[in-house]
């Protein structure tokens, strides 16, 4: 059998322009496509499906990728991916990391709407309220599917879902559960609310301890954790609307923690106690 060779040889051609475009937020938003890069990212995208219909719609590969990863490949094809041999340098033409892997998917936007969200009585929710790093977006949502959390919800004043650096940092679990996007963090939080929600907003300054509120059993029942900024945090008017704010013990001498760093000890203690005897978990499943 003659060795396999790159049909994609330019990074100007048409189909490579067309992926490259985007890594830019304008360009995702008018074509309803986004990229997901690495073995990892491509081999969730080619399982998943939204209403029948396969997310993954396109895939570059190099030579090299295509053997090494030649299950993920199989399984493009068997999705309908249309999937293309490119020579190395399209593939680094069209990522957006510094050392490419050698698979590029070109995947269908799959946000879930906001009613949808509700409409599935969620138990644990993580809501990116003002989260603006790609990076700590994508490990929030990473932490929250870890944590058996039911749907992440980011406002419309955080970063986008389908920036390249919140897509590799969630490692695939963008495809694993529900996402709503743009949503107004007044509306997420009134409306989680009215569905039975207990609303949590994490916050270092908070009145609240995190220990204390798991030794009150306070815990057990349907929640949603609020996160803010990087920076400064949840502003004042956002932390009102919450139930309760809540900080996370710091027993060493760190000054903080980071956003993706709380925000797991956060889903963890609501995952924990929502599992304990009389926690909203085990009724259910009872």
């Amino acid at each position: 059998m003659a060795p396999a060779v790159p049909e994609l040889l330019s990074p100007r051609s048409a189909r490579v322009a067309a992926a490259r475009r985007l890594a830019k937020r304008n360009f995702r938003g008018k074509d309803r496509l986004f990229l997901a890069e690495g073995p990892q990212a491509v081999r969730e995208a080619a399982a998943h499906r939204d209403g029948g219909q396969a997310t993954l719609v396109e895939l570059f590969a190099t030579v090299e990728a295509a053997e090494r990863y030649a299950d993920i490949v199989g399984e493009a094809r068997a999705v309908g991916a249309r999937v293309h041999l490119a020579a190395e340098d399209v593939i680094a033409d069209i990522s957006t990391t510094v050392t490419p892997q050698g698979l590029v998917g070109v995947c269908r936007f799959l946000d879930t709407p906001f009613e949808d969200v509700l409409a599935a009585r969620p138990r644990l929710v993580a809501v990116l309220a003002h989260v603006r790093d790609p990076g700590n977006a994508g490990t929030v949502l990473r932490c929250a599917d870890a944590a058996g959390a039911e749907a992440v919800v980011l406002t419309d004043a955080s970063v986008d879902l389908y920036n390249p650096k919140a897509v590799r940092a969630s490692v695939g679990s963008l495809f694993h559960l529900p996402v709503a996007v743009g949503v107004p963090v007044e509306e997420a939080i009134e409306r989680l609310k009215g569905a039975g929600v207990r609303i949590l907003a994490a916050d270092g300054a908070g009145d609240r301890d995190l220990d204390e509120e798991l030794d009150k059993g306070t815990m057990g029942g349907p929640t949603a954790w609020v996160f803010g900024n990087e920076a400064w945090g949840l502003p004042e008017e956002t932390r009102e609307l919450a139930d309760a704010v809540v900080r996370v013990p710091i027993h060493g001498k760190a000054e903080s923690l980071n956003l993706a760093t709380a925000a797991a000890v956060c889903l963890y203690a609501s995952a924990r106690a929502q599992r304990a005897p009389g926690g909203c978990r085990s009724v259910t499943q009872s």
